[in-house]
């Protein structure tokens, strides 16, 4: 589909691109449930029934809140971020096959496409993150709204710049091994259980190798910074910041250059 061009200019040509991008992922925000009844309802229904499901089952069952202070909105937190990293990874890793008769037609930056994945999830999660921060307030016991809470965008900051760079770097492996798609979902699952998106990292603390892992898993400290601001009354650890902003940082810079690499391909294999 044509030479892959210079990195610098590929990165100039993603800023020319930018209104594209930015209409692209508004007009998916708003046709995306257009064929159900609730429409964008599902938006925020689908977190919320997650968030049912798993407080029943791990809460109420399982009983893995036990000692966690205020465990309904410790979980509101952890399914809502969480849910969002999943769908932002899982689209981007399937836009060049989900796309190719738009990369046949048109000579673009395929990057473009990957950015614009994910900024949909980003704009359709806006009414999601306004939902998580009502219940935080309505649901007993309720939570006083400090200046931290403005913490809560820098962190999504962050995190989309990290949902961004794994999609970078999945888009490409799926579109040289398209079976790879069919395992991200399992992989995301793992991910989740790996998070502490129901239950407190304490209970490792007879496993201290195993907590130690687990403090450096990025969408772990997603959840735990967010916990910080909005329930518990502190900024979070500088080192939990320093932690989120290195994985960002890098994810992005190398999912950039994995896809760029692939740039002149994705066409062809398609």
């Amino acid at each position: 589909m044509g030479a892959r061009p210079p990195f610098l200019d590929y990165l100039v040509s993603l800023w020319d691109y930018r209104h594209f991008i930015f209409f692209d992922a508004q007009a998916r925000v708003q046709t995306g449930n257009e064929q159900d009844h609730l429409g964008r309802a599902w938006l925020v229904l689908g977190p919320l029934l997650n968030g049912l499901m798993f407080y029943l089952i791990m809460g109420v069952v399982l009983k893995s809140g036990h000692g966690i202070e205020n465990y309904v909105a410790f979980l509101i937190i952890g399914v809502f971020l969480f849910q969002m990293s999943t769908r932002a990874i899982t689209s981007s890793s399937r836009v060049i096959s989900g796309n190719k008769n738009v990369i046949h037609a048109f000579q673009f930056p395929r990057a473009s496409l990957v950015l614009a994945a994910n900024l949909r999830e980003l704009l359709s999660n806006v009414p999601v993150l306004i939902t998580m921060l009502i219940l935080i307030i309505v649901l007993p016991p309720a939570e006083e709204i400090t200046w931290r809470w403005l913490l809560i965008i820098p962190l999504v900051a962050l995190q989309f710049v990290f949902n961004l760079g794994v999609g970078l770097i999945l888009a490409r492996v799926v579109s040289v091994f398209n079976d790879a798609s069919q395992l991200i979902s399992y992989a995301m699952r793992l991910w989740m259980y790996g998070s502490c998106m129901f239950y407190s990292i304490e209970r490792f603390d007879d496993m201290p190798v195993v907590k130690t892992i687990m403090e450096y898993n990025p969408l772990y400290n997603v959840l735990d910074l967010a916990r910080e601001t909005l329930l518990y009354g502190n900024t979070g650890e500088w080192r939990s910041w320093a932690i989120l902003a290195l994985w960002s940082i890098s994810a992005l810079a190398v999912g950039t250059v994995v896809f760029w690499r692939g740039e002149e391909t994705y066409g062809r294999e398609l």
